[in-house]
């Protein structure tokens, strides 16, 4: 039987249309929350999900979203930063151009959409943000310069807005996830030369032996908005698989 922890609050969702952002929306709306979902392409979104239009990397595009979903859900409680993009490549590999747009819509994303719902936020009085970051932010990963940087300045971002909002009575943690199954992943192994040998490697490099699931992502999104992490701020939960905290001997051969 699914909790009703969230009765009566108003969440927000950026990236909301698919993947993560979907098992997130969903799930917080069956723990009770009304939900809006802000993304380029919401015309899918499922009711009773409220879908909104927004460009993250777009300051106008963002508050005029966020100031519609608050009219229609009566103000805003939760917001979960999810919209991101990736990017593979070492330092040599992605041109000026490609840096400036990832770290626009990963962070700065984040600052434009937690700024115009800030309002909101201070009016809660048990408000919460969660960020998706990821494992990158904590682990050298091979071929993932640029998007590491992104996701190791939406960790110290998180930080920072903890120690910000704590007083206004705002926590502000993150979660950071190992490879999970989603669309975006899919592309990226449909892309390769092999994808079976490719996805084998990603299951492998994570101690469960599996790609992580939309949904378990989504589950300790919805602990990190929800009352009961009432003193959990300034923090980051790795969803990984043990990748980032555990060192597995090989196994022996058969």
């Amino acid at each position: 039987m699914t909790t009703r922890d969230l009765d009566g609050l108003k969440a927000l969702v950026t990236g909301g249309a698919c993947g993560i952002g979907l098992a997130t929306a969903q799930l917080l709306g069956e723990r009770g929350a009304r939900v809006a979902v802000l993304d380029l392409d919401p015309s899918g979104t499922p009711a009773p999900l409220r879908g909104y239009t927004a460009d993250v990397s777009d300051d106008q595009s963002v508050r005029a979203a966020v100031e519609g979903a608050a009219e229609a859900l009566g103000g805003i409680d939760i917001l979960v930063n999810n919209a991101g993009i990736g990017a593979a490549g070492t330092v040599e590999d992605n041109p000026d151009e490609q840096w400036h747009r990832v770290l626009d819509v990963n962070v700065l994303g984040i600052v434009r959409t937690t700024r115009a719902a800030l309002p909101y936020l201070r009016h809660s009085g048990r408000a919460a943000v969660v960020n998706t970051c990821s494992i990158a932010a904590t682990t050298g990963l091979p071929q993932r310069a640029l998007y590491s940087a992104s996701k190791g300045a939406v960790l110290s971002l998180t930080l920072a807005m903890a120690a910000d909002h704590v007083r206004e009575g705002i926590r502000v943690n993150c979660v950071n996830p190992g490879t999970v199954d989603t669309p975006w992943v899919g592309r990226l192994l449909d892309a390769a030369a092999d994808p079976q040998a490719e996805r084998a490697a990603l299951e492998a490099r994570q101690p469960t032996g599996r790609l992580v699931t939309a949904e378990e992502v989504a589950a300790a999104i919805a602990y990190l908005a929800s009352p009961a992490a009432g003193s959990t701020t300034g923090t980051a939960l790795a969803v990984d698989g043990g990748m980032a905290g555990l060192r597995l001997r090989p196994e022996p051969a058969p």
